[in-house]
């Protein structure tokens, strides 16, 4: 499915205009993008939580020189999905 089939998917089910429904899902994605920016975390009670997570630096090895290298450490999203998700989806 991709955006433009959720807002119409959407759209459909509340009986609004697409286009104040793709207005809706944009503010949606884009508050839980400014959010997790913040470092907080996102709870969507029975869909799932979003996350920021601390990877540690490692080393690594460049697969096409076979050379070592260091990989830093860096801040990743990371969704878990809740409990009526996973059932949903078995």
């Amino acid at each position: 499915m991709t955006k433009v089939d959720l807002v119409d998917a959407v759209a459909e089910k509340v009986g609004q205009t697409k286009k104040l429904t793709a207005q809706i899902i944009d503010q949606t994605l884009s508050s839980i993008v400014e959010a997790l920016g913040k470092g907080e975390k996102v709870q969507l009670i029975g869909f799932g939580s979003f996350e920021v997570r601390k990877r540690a630096a490692r080393k690594g090895v460049n697969p096409r020189t076979r050379k070592p290298l260091n990989i830093p450490a860096k801040s990743v999203p990371v969704f878990r999905a809740g409990k009526d998700l996973r059932e949903a989806v078995k």
